[in-house]
């Protein structure tokens, strides 16, 4: 049996080649592109396609979409954390964040993952398998949809090492910025890595204009390559080499995260070996109090070692800022967000 076609995960050029099959003209796939991107659920909601395409398309091709399987609000700042059922029964958590500048969205983009970072929740249970393009626009429709807002700023900052799907990561930024769909500039998004170098430097080759947020955590390969696996691959120089490289050809300034850690990277000291490696760095500095997760150990930094540290950073020039917590009391902070196995799809 012929597997159906991900119609959602398509640029606007394979739908009209897709079409062709069915001897339909090509102008009809910017009519599909448009429906596809304002959240529908079936091919029958697509009022200006005729029903003979309609039925056509439902025969070769499925429309992604993911179900609400529970939806939290904090009590202390209103953050919204979503846990999404998919197809196939997998199941994964966006965040709908409020701030000054707009309504943005956190998104997952694997169902699981396997970096395997010792202070992060969605690892524990590894891998599955990465997210379609669909499903990642998904997440931003139906976010959109249920919360009544208009997100404008997407963080791929969720479930997942989003370069370890770049395929599909690269594909689905591509169509949120598709002028015939969301159009969202790339400028309001932002990918956050471990570290895979190899992929940075793919990346950086598209100048796609997108914020680049690469997980440091550390100012050394001693203290990194135990917090981080990856850095037994890339160590932090090898990294930064990369990041280099990253704002050379892209003029485009990197947000360095930091998990400040009580009694493991919190120290003068580290502060002041990670600004000695920043130094004269077009990039940002976030220091991130680390959040609890149940199975680890780990204890976020005291108010005045976050205080000095900052201080440090900022005596070698830096731009330094510490990150507001939101949805602490939902687990929807920072290396809370979990991957769980749902039972039974969302129905086509």
């Amino acid at each position: 049996m012929q597997e159906k076609a991900d119609l959602k995960s398509m640029y606007p050029e394979e739908l009209a080649e897709f079409l062709k099959k069915f001897g339909e003209p090509s102008y009809k796939a910017k009519q599909i592109f448009a429906w596809l991107h304002r959240s529908i659920e079936s091919f029958d909601e697509m009022t200006d396609i005729s029903k003979s395409l309609r039925e056509k398309l439902m025969e070769n091709s499925y429309i992604s979409k993911i179900q609400i399987k529970k939806r939290l609000v904090s009590d202390i700042d209103s953050t919204v954390k979503y846990l999404y059922g998919l197809m196939d029964g997998e199941s994964i958590e966006s965040v709908l964040m409020s701030y000054n500048y707009g309504d943005s969205l956190c998104i997952s983009t694997q169902a699981g993952c396997r970096m395997g970072c010792s202070f992060c929740a969605s690892t524990i249970k590894g891998l599955n398998r990465g997210l379609t393009a669909s499903e990642m626009l998904d997440q931003v429709l139906f976010s959109a949809k249920d919360s009544g807002k208009k997100i404008s700023h997407v963080v791929l900052m969720g479930i997942g090492e989003p370069l370890d799907n770049y395929d599909n990561v690269v594909r689905f930024l591509r169509l949120l910025s598709n002028p015939g769909g969301i159009n969202m500039s790339l400028r309001h998004v932002s990918l956050s890595t471990c570290g895979i170098v190899e992929k940075i430097e793919e990346l950086s080759k598209l100048k796609l204009g997108l914020t680049l947020s690469v997980s440091l955590h550390a100012p050394n390969d001693e203290i990194r390559s135990a917090l981080m696996p990856i850095n037994h691959k890339w160590g932090v120089d090898a990294l930064l080499k990369a990041c280099r490289q990253y704002l050379f050809a892209t003029g485009r300034r990197i947000s360095f995260e930091y998990a400040m850690i009580n009694g493991v990277n919190d120290s003068v000291q580290n502060a002041r070996e990670l600004g000695e490696k920043l130094r004269g760095m077009h990039c940002h500095v976030n220091l991130i109090p680390v959040n609890d997760v149940t199975e680890k150990m780990f204890k976020k930094s005291t108010e005045d070692n976050i205080a000095r540290f900052s201080k440090v950073l900022t005596g070698f020039g830096l731009n330094v800022t510490v990150r507001r917590t939101l949805g602490a009391d939902i687990n929807a902070s920072c290396g809370q967000l979990r991957h769980t196995q749902s039972h039974g799809g969302v129905d086509n």
